[in-house]
């Protein structure tokens, strides 16, 4: 059989299975052709061999145990061809005037004479040079695509080596197929085992033996850990890939002298945490034994003249967090929600900016940086934006040689700082500066490798004030009552029916049932009754990202429900609509965006097969090609909500998220709230949950390493 590709139906990018819609020569309608392909273009013109079988649902279907597709010949399809979004610069119209001016000679100008196109009405020479260079892009990554599809690698990877390697892919990956999980993010190392399987690279070669050793330390380090002992990890790469430990031994010595391992004593380090975790100690220590960049503050004078200025009295433990701040180069003050840690930034900084003494707050992330500016009255900056990051360099512009030119550092949210941002920060702190680190030790520990809050409390060296007492009990009413509540172990206190709250339990059993729930709650009743805008105000929640309750499915579902009409891109199984919340899920140090930021499409182009981003006031351009950097935000898992704080969640806790249910991460949900919080899901699990207080601690030398700069000579 063979006709022109019409549209495509489905595609699974990992898999190439594809069903597509194909018109067939004298006959008025179209075919659906199922099978897999490792490219396939609207427009092209397939050649499929199978059979024909009745699908139960679908009806007649051509089942094709073999496809091809080929450039199209005829207008039509060469008119589709360029028109299906895969060529940056051509959309419908555009298309139409090229066909219309160059007929079926048309792919052969683009090719041989794209000057020409200028000839064509709307495209002048930038835009001529846009359509070229895509359309070579596109031939490039046709010729990987149909290399990496024939080793069992999908679409979409495919398109990010074409984008690491360019037309030297082929060859790269041809020498060192393990290269690509070293250099291709979103590539692992079981992909990258695929392929060298399918070159013929021996299952105990030595390098797949080096490879598998990185791997095994990568996937410890994406779990929170710093390190892994030697023994340990030899013993787990042996288990991965069946290498004896008489190959693995001097694989490991190959990875540490060629410096992209580290041994410490029997530690085993990725370079870049060793560089970092043995920075961050060496920093803490210098700033420790530094001179202090100011005269001594009259505690009993700035406390006093602090509480007349705020109109109130502090508490002896504010007081006397108050006082360690001022007192010590670096402190730490922690607690919970209500219990009064703005108060004492606000305090710090009305006394520290009374001594004319330069100081700056941050946080994290983009919106904890906003919570604390909105709660502080004070500016308040990204530690990204701080350091005053560069993009496309990849790195700070404030370090060791260029230090940042405060006094006082106030850094909020300090749970969600790993131990690489850590180091970035100390790099450029001045050494006559003074640090205030605040944060709350019983939310979830950072995304990335390392426990840093935990470490610098835990290594007895840093003065720090625990805050216990809630004060700010009507302003979070049942939010902070059941936040403490959940960290004592007790399941929520709830109002009596009828009573006014900001905290709502809708016990639901089936995952079909929270669904609708769930639904209903954004969609309707929340907006009615607080008067929220679910597009804006309202954050769905969840432990995880895959299975029927993850943010990926609910994403789905709240885009149907809150967005479903308007102009797409189509790209990775996802449709991007101007107005959707959309949520970065990689540092992109060439846009300066980084994980976890948080945006809304601001334009979609579908004729260009571009979209613009905002975040916070930052209109950020994306191609098709780069939207597997973002994902829909209407929901996120928890872990990915630290930081934020939203005017209502909604948050989903069943026992299928089993494994994932521990008190901080209740307590971290419930925390996320500012005026609503809606559980919606099973008693039981809420109940697993609240009694699984069991901490999963992360290997990490870091308080162990400050301890020991820091002993008495």
């Amino acid at each position: 059989m063979e006709g022109t590709v019409e549209s495509i139906v489905f595609r699974a990018d990992d898999t190439g299975y594809t069903v597509c819609s194909v018109t067939i020569p004298n006959r008025k309608d179209t075919i659906t052709v199922v099978g897999t392909c490792p490219v396939i273009w609207v427009g092209e013109t397939l050649k499929a061999q199978g059979h024909w079988v009745r699908h139960r649902q679908h009806g007649y279907q051509f089942q094709a145990d073999n496809l091809s597709c080929i450039a199209p010949t005829s207008k039509d399809g060469i008119q589709r061809f360029l028109a299906s979004g895969l060529i940056r610069g051509v959309g419908k119209v555009t298309a139409e005037r090229i066909v219309k001016m160059f007929g079926v000679d048309t792919l052969r100008i683009i090719e041989h004479e794209s000057r020409r196109l200028e000839e064509v009405e709307g495209i002048g020479a930038s835009r001529r040079q846009t359509i070229k260079e895509s359309w070579n892009t596109q031939r490039h990554i046709r010729d990987i695509m149909i290399f990496m599809q024939s080793h069992g690698v999908g679409t979409a990877q495919s398109a990010r080596i074409n984008r690491q390697y360019g037309d030297k892919a082929i060859q790269l990956i041809s020498e060192n197929p393990y290269r690509l999980c070293r250099e291709i993010w979103g590539i692992g190392f079981l992909t990258a085992d695929r392929v060298a399987q399918s070159i013929g690279i021996p299952p105990q070669s030595i390098i797949r033996a080096r490879a598998g050793m990185v791997y095994v330390l990568q996937s410890l380090t994406d779990e929170g850990h710093c390190f892994c002992l030697g023994p340990e990890l030899l013993l787990k790469a042996e288990s991965l890939l069946n290498i004896p430990v008489e190959i693995l031994a001097p694989a490991l010595e190959n990875e540490i002298q060629s410096g992209a391992l580290v041994r410490d004593n029997d530690r085993i380090y990725i370079e870049r945490l060793h560089r970092a975790e043995t920075g961050v100690a060496q920093r803490i220590h210098d700033l420790l034994t530094a001179l202090p960049g100011f005269q001594p503050i009259a505690i009993h004078k700035a406390i006093p003249w602090a509480q007349e200025r705020m109109h109130l009295s502090f508490a002896p433990r504010q007081q006397a967090a108050i006082e360690m701040a001022l007192q010590n180069k670096v402190c730490i003050i922690t607690g919970g929600p209500g219990v009064g840690k703005t108060t004492i930034i606000r305090a710090l900084v009305d006394i520290f900016q009374a001594r004319q003494l330069k100081v700056a707050l941050a946080a994290p992330t983009g919106r904890a940086a906003k919570r604390m500016e909105e709660a502080t009255r004070q500016p308040s900056l990204t530690l990204h934006r701080l350091l005053k990051f560069v993009p496309g360099m990849g790195r700070f512009t404030h370090d060791r040689s260029t230090p940042l030119d405060q006094d006082i550092l106030i850094i909020d949210e300090m749970s969600m700082v790993d131990i690489e941002l850590m180091q970035a920060f100390l790099q450029a702190v001045p050494d006559r500066a003074h640090l205030v680190l605040v944060g709350d030790t019983d939310q979830l520990p950072s995304v990335g490798p390392g426990n840093v809050l935990h470490d610098l409390i835990q290594s007895d060296v840093i003065p720090n004030c625990r805050l216990e007492t809630i004060f700010r009990q009507e302003a979070g009413g049942w939010i902070v009552q059941n936040a403490h509540g959940i960290n004592h172990g007790e399941f929520f206190n709830l109002p009596p029916d009828g009573a006014d709250s900001d905290f709502f339990f809708l016990e639901t059993e089936t995952p079909e049932a929270m669904i609708e729930r769930m639904l209903s709650l954004v969609r309707d009743r929340i907006p009615a009754r607080f008067k929220l805008d679910p597009h804006t105000d309202i954050q769905v929640l969840t432990p995880m990202r895959k299975n029927e309750l993850g943010a990926d499915n609910l994403n789905r579902v709240l885009q149907a429900a809150l967005n479903p009409d308007g102009p797409g891109i189509e790209r990775f199984g996802r449709i991007y609509r101007a107005g959707d919340r959309v949520m970065q899920i990689r540092n992109n140090y060439d846009k300066a965006i980084f994980n976890g930021d948080i945006g809304r499409i601001q334009h979609v182009e579908p004729e260009a097969n571009t979209l613009v981003v905002n975040f916070d006031g930052n209109p950020v351009p994306y191609d098709a090609s780069e939207l597997d950097e973002l994902v829909l935000a209407y929901a996120c898992s928890i872990h990915k909500s630290q930081g934020s704080e939203y005017p209502a969640v909604v948050i989903l806790i069943a026992t299928q998220h089993f494994k994932l249910l521990q008190r901080n991460l209740l307590y971290t949900a419930v925390t996320r709230g500012r005026n609503l919080v809606c559980v919606v899901g099973s008693r039981k699990a809420i109940h697993i949950a609240i009694g699984n207080n069991e901490i999963r601690m992360r290997r990490t030398a870091l308080a162990q390493r400050i301890a020991a700069l820091n002993q008495p000579a």
